[in-house]
């Protein structure tokens, strides 16, 4: 089965990340974050099967993050709330993001992808 792999074509990090995929024969189904980001129900999974922090799911590079106030917001919300947060733009997110339905890896680290992701 192909991995879904959400990401933002001009990230940087993703085209990394789609390189490593590639010279490694993995199959993925590429999701544009922007275009069709994960609705919050899709965000809640994905962050319970990762075991990482919610915190950890955003973009907190990204200009929006920045704009929005982000930082202080993200210390007091709920979990409902940061998760509508996520889902309201793709740009929030941190990327990419690489799932198979169990595993879920957020943003590009070669030896994690070593580890989870290597046949």
């Amino acid at each position: 089965m192909a991995l879904t792999f959400y990401q933002y074509p001009k990230c940087g990090t993703c085209q990394k990340a789609k390189k490593w995929l590639d010279q490694h024969g993995i199959e993925v189904n590429s999701v544009h974050i922007v275009e069709q980001p994960p609705s919050k129900e899709e965000l809640k999974q994905l962050y319970e099967q990762s075991g990482l922090e919610l915190k950890k799911f955003f973009n907190t590079s990204g200009k929006k993050y920045r704009e929005l106030g982000l930082k202080d917001k993200v210390k007091e919300a709920s979990e409902d709330e940061l998760l509508e947060t996520l889902a309201s733009d793709g740009m929030l997110i941190k990327r990419p993001i690489l799932t198979d339905g169990d595993k879920v890896t957020v943003g590009f680290k070669e030896a994690e992808y070593e580890e989870t992701w290597k046949k």
